[in-house]
């Protein structure tokens, strides 16, 4: 592909799994390489994540993986992707940590991980393309937007950001170098929607740091505060408190637990006294504990989520425990986070969310951060990206409606043309999910899945019978029949369908017959007789044994 091109193979039209390329005259680098969260229905899919078929397809034209932060959403399917691709790494210091330790848990040894660990607003070229560092807000340590520079002119690629008064952690924005890059000339800025749709600003993490003490007095029982591992601020912001109220801090989870060690190697937790383990917990009453966990959107394996399920080892809950939600609600985890409130409430535990108290706040821009935003980079066009595609049709108005010529929206898989004359999708590329199932990755459409979702949907009938070389039935037909009837099993039913499948091998003419002919013909009656009974299209596996 000829000139300068934006093509999303997961990002855009979802929250989560950002995987962005960007081309020049049929060159290409990768921003981000994100997942999303597993899937409800099945607990051991643990992330979902781009297809990145285009990119392996081209990785001898493939320069390198630049990172804007160190997001799940942003750098944890790397793991997964990368291994095809090995192409060399570019991200800042603590970005760069927390990319290495993944590869060597991986089984990488560190030296052969080609990784570029670059300062905080420095520029660095990658073929074609000039890239600088930009440091903004957000809610995890060094933070940064990209400038995108060839030839042809300049992208602002924003990552994840806002604009906080009071950080907490890093740096306040720099206003005046916003300014002075939108001076330069931007051809085109490709940003985060995903708060397109709210009005006003997303609020300062010191003004949450100022809440949430109140929240911490009067319990008798342990105090429990979930929220994203990777929010180092609100995890400095709990871990003060807690001193403050003589409280000892206990971490459920391996992510926060490999989170703080990299904050503390990096000097962001200074001077913060030893966690208690999880060991040491039991020999401490309740009303001197505050535990900070994952689980905050209702994940299976999430220390919350089977502390609330009763199938945790070491973390109970119960009646005047209290638990606080320090996050959002991401779109999709809907219904498991309503499952976990719904548990914890009928343990008699008091459950607080951002609903309730200012405990969150957004790290993502506003409607009034965009517009401020687009006033400093005063782009020539604009892509949205990083939401779903109302997030992101709202994300095109405001643009348009602050000077942008055109703002374009997108969806996974659409090669956006950027040209100082026009913008325009000029081609599409197929891409789709991937799926992380225990160790394996595969494509969201594999047939093991969709087997799945079909079983846990509509039950599952399997079938064995015993027959000779000439389908003589010999033994069976044996019928299993679990999360079909909504009864249980009723012997007269399977009766009945055991008396269908016999009936097959009854009528059945011997010539020339073929398994797989035998096998229609039994899925085709039982699919018949299951009708009568209002079961339509379970999973059915027909199993023969022959002697």
């Amino acid at each position: 592909m000829k000139g300068f091109c934006f093509l999303p193979l997961g990002g855009a039209g979802e929250i989560g799994m950002n995987l962005n390329m960007y081309g020049f005259n049929d060159q290409w680098i990768i921003v981000d390489m994100g997942v999303s969260f597993g899937d409800d229905v099945f607990s051991s899919i643990e992330a979902v994540m781009a297809n990145p078929k285009f990119a392996v397809e081209n990785k001898e034209k493939l320069l390198g993986l630049v990172v804007t932060h160190g997001h799940e959403d942003h750098i944890g399917a790397i793991p997964h992707i990368w291994p095809m691709l090995k192409c060399p790494i570019y991200a800042t210091p603590f970005t760069a940590d927390m990319i290495k330790r993944k590869l060597v848990a991986e089984g990488f040894q560190e030296a052969e991980i080609p990784i570029h660990i670059m300062p905080l607003e420095s520029t660095f070229d990658v073929g074609p393309f000039q890239f600088t560092y930009v440091t903004l807000t957000h809610s995890i340590p060094e933070p940064n937007a990209l400038i995108i520079k060839t030839e042809v002119g300049s992208v602002f690629h924003t990552g994840d950001w806002k604009f906080d008064p009071d950080p907490v952690i890093g740096k306040k924005t720099d206003y005046d170098q916003l300014k002075k890059i939108g001076d330069q000339g931007v051809l085109a800025l490709v940003g985060d929607s995903t708060n397109a749709l709210s009005e006003g600003v997303s609020g300062s993490e010191g003004k949450v740091q100022d809440e949430l003490p109140a929240l911490f007095e009067n319990c008798d029982g342990k105090i429990v505060v979930t929220c994203f591992a990777s929010n180092l601020a609100r995890l400095l912001t709990i871990i003060r408190l807690a001193e403050k109220v003589n409280r000892r801090v206990v971490l459920m989870g391996g992510s926060l637990l490999r989170m703080t060690d990299l904050a503390r190697e990096h000097g962001i937790f200074k001077d913060i006294p030893p966690f208690l383990s999880e060991d040491e917990m039991c020999h401490v009453a309740d009303k001197d504990i505050l535990v900070i966990c994952t689980g905050s959107q209702g994940e299976p394996r999430a220390a919350l989520t089977r502390a609330a399920r009763d199938i945790h080892p070491r973390f109970h809950l119960k009646d005047k425990d209290r638990v606080i939600f320090s996050s959002k609600r991401i779109p999709g985890n809907e219904r498991s986070i309503s499952s976990l409130y719904n548990n914890l409430i009928r343990k008699g535990v008091e459950v607080i969310t951002e609903g309730d108290h200012f405990v969150h706040v957004s790290g993502h821009p506003s409607r009034d951060e965009l517009r401020q935003m687009y006033k400093y980079i005063r782009p020539t066009y604009a892509i949205p990206v990083h939401g779903e595609l109302m997030h992101m049709k709202a994300h095109c108005e405001l643009a348009e409606s602050e000077g942008v010529v055109e703002a374009v929206l997108v969806e996974n898989g659409d090669v956006v043309r950027l040209d100082p004359d026009e913008i325009c999708i000029e081609d599409h590329v197929d891409t789709g999910r991937w799926v992380v199932d225990e160790k394996r990755l595969l494509p969201r459409e594999d047939p093991i899945i969709q087997k799945r979702r079909r079983m846990s949907y509509k039950g599952y009938i399997h079938v064995s019978v015993v027959i000779d070389s000439q389908f003589n039935l010999i033994k069976g037909p044996y019928i299993h029949t679990p999360g079909v009837f909504e009864k249980g099993i009723d012997q007269d039913i399977i009766d009945g369908l055991g008396q269908e499948v016999s009936s097959v091998f009854d009528t059945l003419s011997q010539d020339n017959v073929k398994v797989n002919q035998v096998e229609d013909t039994v899925r085709h009656r039982l699919k018949y007789k299951l009708r009568q009974y209002g079961i339509v299209k379970p999973f059915m596996d027909i199993h023969f044994i022959t002697l």
